[in-house]
């Protein structure tokens, strides 16, 4: 029985011997490998470049500032230059190859004809069938092997085709700064959202996330998820690290017309920081992430970015997440970040189920705000608009026939006391411009009058 089958309970060996030594990686088959599978070795001089090139890159790091900041891009840089600098060679090290037995191949058991009617075989067979089944269990338990559900819009949707391989870069990219963070009042749960990291002080060992104010929302408790306008900001933050562990989340700053909060989190180890992006237009591939609060892992949702004209309760500066309404799911996602095609944060989900998020435009200059003033002031128009550019076109054709407007802001409503209504402002009226710059949208009016209080202080 030894001779015909070489493990215990008769398993058979279907593979070629000498392939089998290939695959063990032993004696002269190792040495006689394809070209394009070897390892890099000691003396490669290509590998001793690229150490160098490493070392000067780690000084620079050294030699720079300690804090760190999330970097934004107004989308007026090249494509290709945008991306390389976002591109890091890291070199694999180089190790001795294990001097460990290689793990054996699994062999399903079986009993061979001859030896069916050989006494205790059955017995043999068994013990044989357990150790597989065993061993198979085991290695279908290695976290390489887990692919189960859920699955995200990027695996095996047809629809997304066209720009899939681009899309998984680009998700894959920012999904090391999304991180999950949950609030409570004593031993009462609060609210869960994502958020980002934003910022980093190596010295001091702290970062910053970047989230959503709804975090810390108050409840009206006679009315399921009525907001009441307020905010606990002495609730406890538990930020969710990506390693599995926690940590202690402390408010630094909660601005509530924009409904964004910063939170300081000491963290020994360093961050990963996104990009952001200033541009964003209508009709954009865009994704949503988040984080699932048991796995943590990563919740993504295709859609394309929208302008609407707003409803009462929404604010002007809001854009819209279309998503398709087949799969719409309800993802507890606010404070997540919107990402485009080149891994960029182009914006911070705002209302999961409104879906609407806050252009990343806006969050540029409240962050530069904060940074150099730690506040983050907004300048109150005491009007609300609508787009000349979000009506029908037929309306549109009309403007400009009869009246030779083609583009800007009409008025809806002005408030009362307030500077505009003082300067003659009247609802009805057509804004084209501000500081003498065009204007077609709210957000351009939003970013417009953001650098001009910038530049006031």
């Amino acid at each position: 029985q030894g001779e015909k089958t070489p493990n215990a309970g008769g398993q058979r060996t279907r593979g070629n011997p000498e392939k089998e030594r290939e695959a063990g990686g032993g004696g002269a088959q190792g040495e006689k490998m394809p070209k394009a599978c070897r390892r890099r070795t000691r003396g490669d001089p290509d590998l001793e470049t690229e150490r160098e090139a490493k070392k000067r890159s780690l000084a620079a790091e050294e030699a720079s500032p300690s804090a760190m900041f999330a970097a934004f891009e107004r989308g007026d840089a090249p494509q290709s230059e945008a991306k390389s600098e976002r591109v890091y060679d890291v070199v694999e090290s180089v190790t001795e190859e294990s001097s460990g037995s290689p793990i054996p191949l699994l062999h399903e058991t079986y009993i061979p004809d001859e030896l069916a009617s050989h006494p205790g075989i059955h017995h043999a067979f068994e013990l044989a069938e357990a150790k597989y089944n065993a061993e198979k269990d085991h290695r279908y338990a290695l976290f390489t092997m887990a692919r189960g559900p859920p699955h995200s819009c990027l695996f095996n949707e047809r629809r997304l085709l066209p720009i899939c391989e681009t899309a998984k870069d680009a998700v894959l990219l920012v999904s090391g700064s999304v991180i999950r963070l949950s609030s409570s009042l004593g031993r009462v749960p609060l609210n869960k959202c994502c958020g980002l990291w934003f910022q980093q002080d190596e010295e001091k060992k702290t970062a910053i996330v970047l989230t959503s104010a709804h975090l810390v929302r108050k409840q009206d408790p006679s009315v399921m998820n009525q907001w009441t306008g307020k905010y606990h900001r002495d609730a406890r933050v538990i930020v969710h690290l990506l390693d599995g562990t926690t940590a202690r989340g402390s408010l630094l700053y909660l601005q509530e017309h924009y409904e964004i909060a910063l939170y300081e989190v000491t963290m020994h180890k360093p961050v990963e920081l996104p990009t952001f992006n200033d541009t964003v237009h209508s009709g954009q591939d865009v994704f949503r992430l988040g984080r699932d609060d048991e796995s943590l892992d990563l919740k993504i949702t295709h859609g394309r970015v929208e302008y609407k004209i707003p409803v009462r309760h929404e604010r002007c500066h809001y854009l819209y997440f279309s998503s398709d309404e087949s799969r719409h799911r309800l993802l507890h996602d606010d404070g997540g970040p919107i990402v485009d095609l080149e891994g960029k944060v182009v914006g911070l989900v705002n209302n999961h189920i409104n879906e609407t998020f806050v252009p990343s435009c806006i969050l540029h200059k409240c962050l530069d705000f904060w940074r150099s003033f730690k506040c983050m002031p907004r300048l109150h128009l005491g009007m609300t608009f609508t787009s000349i550019n979000l009506l029908d076109p037929v309306c549109i054709e009309r403007m400009k026939r009869k009246h030779n407007i083609e583009s800007g802001l009409i008025v809806q409503q002005v408030s009362k006391g307030s500077y505009a209504e003082k300067l003659g402002i009247r609802k009805g009226d057509v804004i084209e411009g501000f500081n003498g710059k065009y204007v077609s949208t709210t957000i351009e009016v939003g970013e417009h009058v953001g650098r001009h209080l910038l530049g006031s202080f």
